[in-house]
């Protein structure tokens, strides 16, 4: 989901305008990728619905209505039978939803085999398999990383971005990482139908809904502190189908393709560090948290940039190492 305005929270205003200069970026990004790797992204534009299942929860849109307003994002305040014109599968129980039209989504197992795709084709070298250990750091700064297999690779510049498992890197002193810790999420997919149940991403108080072009019904997702426990619960897919059936009661007879577990890397201000290290010629992005697939652009763009021409873009300040000291 690239939902910066669906999803924005009080007060973190900055994360909201790293995510809509990412999102302005992606299709761009999006036409460029698929025309290098012939990878469709599924990249499609129908828009966000968030919708308040009873009164409490429209009571809480109402006032995430009005910060939308206050900020002056373009978001549209729905009642119940105009959100059923959109998505005629919701629960009649629903008589409340805010459509955010601006709001893209993209396939995100797609994104990140044309992003290895088209950087090869531009004439980089992937070692899939190969693990890196640890990072060699001498008195002028980064040297290289060993592999898990002892080799030692030689290289001038070291870009981190290892999500959750960043902190596992050996040979980096204290201080150069924040602090990071996984975040569990558990999903299921179930088929979409034909009729398809929805059309648009769809976001509830304790589920999302976000429908695929390939007959696909994805619906997520917990957030479980539980380390790198990846194993499935049943409370935890309980939740989210319990969740999702009160959006949409037709899941209930959809067939079930999968289910997994997957882990966010949260840092303790809630943001991604992106930009400079402490150490000469190391570089971060880590920490992003959900948002990882929507703030893609935006951290390449302005890596690429800073390790280009030694200069971090204005719209990274905010997410600096020493920012969040």
């Amino acid at each position: 989901m690239l939902a910066p305005t669906s999803e924005v929270s009080f007060e973190e205003e900055d994360l909201l305008a790293l995510g809509q200069h990412s999102l302005g970026l992606f299709p761009d990004m999006v036409d460029e990728l698929e025309s290098s790797t012939s990878i469709d992204l599924d990249f499609r534009r129908e828009g966000t619905l968030v919708v308040a299942v009873d009164r409490d929860d429209a009571e809480a849109l109402e006032h995430l209505h009005n910060y939308h307003r206050r900020l002056g994002l373009p978001v549209e305040r729905l009642v119940g039978d105009a959100a059923r014109q959109l998505e005629p599968g919701l629960s009649p129980n629903i008589h409340y939803a805010l459509f955010s039209p601006q709001d893209l989504q993209v396939d995100p197992v797609a994104l990140v085999k044309a992003l290895a795709g088209a950087a090869e084709n531009a004439g980089a070298a992937i070692h899939p398999n190969r693990p890196v250990e640890a990072v060699r750091v001498g008195d002028a700064g980064v040297e290289g990383v060993v592999t898990a297999d002892g080799d030692f690779c030689e290289f001038d510049h070291i870009l981190i971005a290892a999500g959750p498992w960043s902190p596992k890197l050996k040979g980096l002193p204290r201080g150069a990482l924040p602090h990071i810790r996984p975040v569990r999420g558990q999903m299921i997919c179930v088929e979409l139908g034909e009729p398809p149940l929805i059309e648009h991403v769809i976001r509830g108080p304790d589920a999302y809904l976000v429908p695929k072009s390939d007959g696909r019904l994805l619906i997520g997702a917990t957030m479980e502190e539980r380390g790198f426990d990846p194993r499935l619960t049943a409370g935890g897919i309980f939740d989210i189908l319990e969740g999702a059936w009160e959006i949409v009661p037709g899941i209930y007879d959809a067939h079930v393709i999968d289910m997994w577990t997957g882990f966010r890397p949260l840092t303790l201000a809630n943001k991604p560090v992106i930009g400079p290290s402490t150490i000469d010629g190391l570089y971060l992005a880590v920490g992003h948290g959900r948002n990882g697939i929507l703030f893609t652009a935006s951290t390449a763009y302005g890596l690429a940039e800073l390790i280009d021409t030694g200069e971090l873009p204005d719209y990274l300040h905010p997410f600096q190492l020493r920012e969040l000291r």
